[in-house]
């Protein structure tokens, strides 16, 4: 065993991230070093586990799920979508802030990519928020929090690579994040609410909505929202697999983009393009941490943890708040693919041995890497929301103050109540 050689490739792996080199090449640069330094081990192994990390049948439901959520943009869906709930939202206080919010909850079971849903939203609404006198902070905060509902709501694409590492049901893990992420969509209308009527913000419109206006928003928002139903109903019931799912998913959005009529061919081709590139980049990630999560499973580094922790911690809820401030810690600073990938196969076995419930565990940590999206230094949908809006980083922090006091209330009801995580599972299973 040699402890030298894992901590170094660790440190460099920190340090690499620090200084913004791509996630995967710091991962593959903290596994070499790791064969550099130990003798007698075949340095083609990295190349065997970068492949063999990437060759999980589960992982084939990322490229399906990703090329879905892409062509459910092109296919009008999102049009569609958000006209439905601002029927259901207009006349709420805070308006185009709760069709923001609402629009995220639905479209995370389409798209799948909580970027992919900032981005969308940040060019869509934000630009319309300003005009009914939203101030650019709030939209931009408003948008890149409700965008964190994404990878709660299945099919994320954090619940697939979660599955697939920790061997936990991906069906399971669907169904069970229907409720973190209701939890966080009612919790962050309810704070959107208070603000709005504080600040003054006005409904998106004043006229009741008629009988007639809402049967023809739920008529035309039907089909695409029935797509998570398929998925969940069809694995549920044992007609396909998750894996499975993600390519009904394909044919359902083409189907969608034939029936609105507004999918051009040369659609299909970009939305191909944009899935390889989206995939590969997951992918490459997925590889690099496989190599290094070797390193350390070789090391027997997830024993050790589980026997210290074990020795040091005799509550599970004392290790669970542990592990929640450590997840923040880490997703401030680290992706959160990669970080799940590596810390997965550390914190999941102790948290076996705590008798913590796995699909309870799983939402917890997932809801930590998502809550690192948000948080700076490193917080993805800040910044694409933010080079979207135009909006100033210290500004956007500043404003957010009580979005990430939510997230922490929020964490702490899936952290001490477990029906919120595996309430659906029991229910259905």
């Amino acid at each position: 065993m040699d402890i030298s050689a894992v901590g170094l490739g660790a440190i460099i792996v920190l340090v690499f991230l620090f200084l913004q080199i791509p996630v995967f090449a710091s991962l593959l640069a903290g596994s070499v070093t790791y064969f550099m330094l130990t003798p007698n081990i075949p340095t083609q192994i990295i190349a065997q586990r970068v492949i063999s990390g990437i060759e999980s049948i589960p992982l084939l439901a990322v490229p399906f799920f990703v090329c879905a959520g892409v062509f459910m943009n092109y296919s009008g869906v999102t049009k569609r979508v958000m006209e439905f709930c601002e029927i259901l939202m207009g006349r709420t206080s805070g308006g185009l802030a709760q069709v923001n919010v609402l629009l995220s909850t639905l479209m995370g079971g389409l798209s799948g990519s909580n970027l992919a849903d900032a981005a969308m939203q940040a060019k869509m609404l934000v630009p319309e928020m300003e005009k009914k006198g939203f101030s650019k902070e709030f939209s931009s905060v408003v948008t890149a929090s409700s965008a964190m509902i994404t990878p709660l709501i299945p099919p994320g694409i954090a619940m697939i690579i979660y599955g697939s590492i920790a061997n936990v049901s991906i069906g399971r893990l669907f169904i069970a994040g229907i409720g973190p992420g209701i939890l966080l969509c009612v919790s962050m209308m309810i704070l959107v609410s208070v603000i709005s009527k504080k600040r003054g913000y006005k409904p998106a419109r004043e006229t009741r909505v008629t009988p007639k206006e809402l049967i023809s928003g739920l008529g035309t928002a039907a089909l695409p929202l029935f797509l998570p139903v398929i998925i969940i109903g069809g694995i549920r019931l044992g007609i396909f697999t998750p894996t499975e799912a993600g390519a009904v998913a394909i044919i359902y959005s083409l189907i969608l983009g034939a029936v609105y009529r507004e999918m051009k061919f040369s659609h299909i081709i970009t939305g191909l393009k944009e899935t390889i590139t989206s995939t590969a980049s997951i992918m490459l990630i997925v590889g690099a941490a496989s190599a290094f999560a070797w390193v350390l499973t070789r090391e027997q580094i997830p024993q050790q943890m589980t026997g210290l922790i074990v020795s040091m911690i005799s509550n599970k809820y004392v290790f669970l708040i542990a592990v929640n401030i450590f997840l923040i810690f880490v997703g401030m600073f680290i992706e959160g693919n990669a970080a799940m990938i590596v810390l997965v196969p550390l914190l999941a076995p102790v948290a076996v041995e705590y008798g913590v419930n796995e699909i309870q565990f799983a939402m917890i940590f997932i809801f930590n890497m998502a809550v690192g999206c948000l948080t700076p230094p490193m917080g993805t949908l800040m910044f694409v929301t933010c080079g979207i809006t135009k909006c100033k980083i210290k500004n956007f922090i500043k404003e957010a103050i009580p979005f990430y006091i939510l997230l922490l209330i929020c964490l702490m009801l899936l952290t001490f109540v477990p029906v919120f995580s595996t309430g659906l599972v029991d229910l259905i299973y």
